[in-house]
């Protein structure tokens, strides 16, 4: 088995939603089952004091540490697979909103006593499960599905085309800074 082309983290400016936002659904749904490509893998070679760093906000990483982001990535990924399944399957369902924040306070991805209980590789295992199952399933639907819409409390209505370009630039969104977390850590990837 050959490994999946990588699309290379981002070399320079973070993604905008924008660009996710105007792709045709057969190109979006390509580039959500690729997103995993963007995350690096020297994330997973990371000692456990290097992978609970957090970063000042002067940094310019974000502060959040690499197992906190892959935590929150991984969370991140559940919550909207699951916001486009009652999407398609429900009649204008509303959504909750979730405190990411509060996840990171209760230690959900490590903490108190260390992350190590917590690794990194089991985050990245869920977000790369999670996105082969939901593309797959994304490819399956029809034109009117993907018209279908849902409601979030802070963003206002949404259609299932547009959750999946969210959801899309988020990961990607999020890789950026871990690549930039990787090479305050690491140095540059020889990549």
């Amino acid at each position: 088995m050959t490994a999946a082309p990588s699309l290379r983290p981002h070399p320079g400016a973070q993604p905008r939603v924008e660009e996710f936002s105007a792709l045709l659904t057969p190109d979006l749904i390509d580039r959500y089952a690729a997103g995993t490509d963007r995350l690096e893998r020297r994330a997973l070679d990371l000692t456990d004091s290097q992978a609970d760093t957090f970063f000042r906000a002067e940094a310019g990483v974000g502060r959040w540490s690499c197992r906190v982001l892959a935590g929150h990535l991984a969370d991140a990924e559940i919550v909207q697979a699951h916001r486009m399944r009652r999407t398609a399957a429900e009649e204008c369902p509303v959504f909750s909103v979730w405190d990411e924040n509060a996840f990171i306070d209760a230690h959900l991805y490590g903490g108190e006593r260390g992350g190590a209980e917590h690794p990194i590789a089991g985050f990245v295992a869920v977000i790369h499960t999670t996105r082969l199952w939901t593309s797959r399933w994304l490819q399956t639907l029809n034109t009117e599905t993907w018209m279908r819409r849902a409601l979030h409390p802070e963003k206002g209505e949404m259609t299932l085309h547009s959750l999946l370009a969210i959801t899309t630039w988020h990961l990607e969104h999020h890789a950026w800074f871990l690549s930039r977390k990787l090479e305050r850590l690491l140095g540059p990837s020889s990549d």
